[in-house]
C-alpha cells in the first residue's frame, strides 16, 4: 500500500483535487489517532463486476419479507455518520466535511435503507464518470447495508455505470461476486468507465 506524501494534506481535500486523486485511483483513510490523512493506492484492488456479480440468495428472500424503503442521496450526513459510528473509524470529521463538500457538487451518492421512516442501514461512495467508488456501509438491522448494496449494484447497471469499485476484499463482499484484480486491469477499468458520462 502506498501512501502519498501528507505535505499537500489541505489541498488534497479541495473538492477538485480530491475528485482527481479519486479519478486516479486512489482513495483516502484518516488515522484514528492522529487525524492525519492519507490517499491509498492498493497494487491489487477489489471490484464486483457488474456484469457478473452475485445477490446472495439469503438476502434476496429476506428483501422480499421485509418492509424496507429504499432512497437516494436524500441525507448524506446521516449515512455517513452512521459509517463513522464504530468503535474504530477512518472516518475523520476533516473528512466527513471534505465529502460534505464533494456531496454538495454531485459527485457523492448514497444508498440509503428505511424502514417504518427510520434510517437503518446505508451505504455512500463518489462517482465520477461511469466509476463509483464505494466507500463505506452500515447497518442498525440485520441486512440492511447487504440490501443497499443490492440496490446499488441493480442501480448502476440501470444507468449504464462500468465499475464499482471497493477497494479490499472481505468475505463479506466475496458473497456479491467480488473479485480482486492486478493494477493494470484496474487501470483498464477506469480508462473504460471514463468514456461513459453517466448520471447516478
Amino acid at each position: 500500500m502506498n501512501g502519498f506524501d501528507n505535505n499537500f494534506y489541505d489541498e488534497a481535500l479541495k473538492p477538485g483535487n480530491m475528485l482527481q486523486l479519486y479519478a486516479n485511483g486512489a482513495f483516502p483513510m484518516a488515522d484514528e489517532k492522529t487525524g492525519l490523512i492519507n490517499w491509498y493506492l492498493p497494487e491489487t484492488r477489489c471490484i464486483i463486476p457488474l456484469d457478473k456479480f452475485n445477490v446472495p440468495r439469503s438476502v434476496k428472500k429476506f428483501m422480499d419479507k421485509k418492509s424496507f424503503e429504499f432512497r437516494f442521496s436524500t441525507d448524506f450526513q446521516a449515512v455517513v455518520r452512521g459509517c463513522a459510528n464504530r468503535e474504530s473509524t477512518w472516518i475523520s470529521e476533516n473528512l466527513i466535511e471534505a465529502y460534505q463538500r464533494l456531496f454538495d457538487r454531485g459527485y457523492i451518492h448514497t444508498v440509503e435503507t428505511w424502514q417504518d421512516g427510520v434510517l437503518v442501514g446505508g451505504l455512500y461512495g463518489v462517482t465520477y464518470r461511469g466509476a463509483f467508488f464505494g466507500e463505506s456501509m452500515f447497518s442498525k438491522v440485520s441486512q440492511a447495508s447487504k440490501a443497499a448494496l443490492v440496490k446499488l449494484i441493480y442501480h448502476l447497471k440501470e444507468n449504464g455505470f462500468v465499475l464499482l469499485d471497493v477497494q479490499y476484499i472481505t468475505k463479506h463482499l466475496q458473497m456479491f461476486g467480488a473479485i480482486e484484480i492486478s493494477w493494470q486491469e484496474y487501470q483498464n477499468k477506469l480508462s473504460e468507465a471514463y468514456l461513459q458520462d453517466c448520471q447516478f
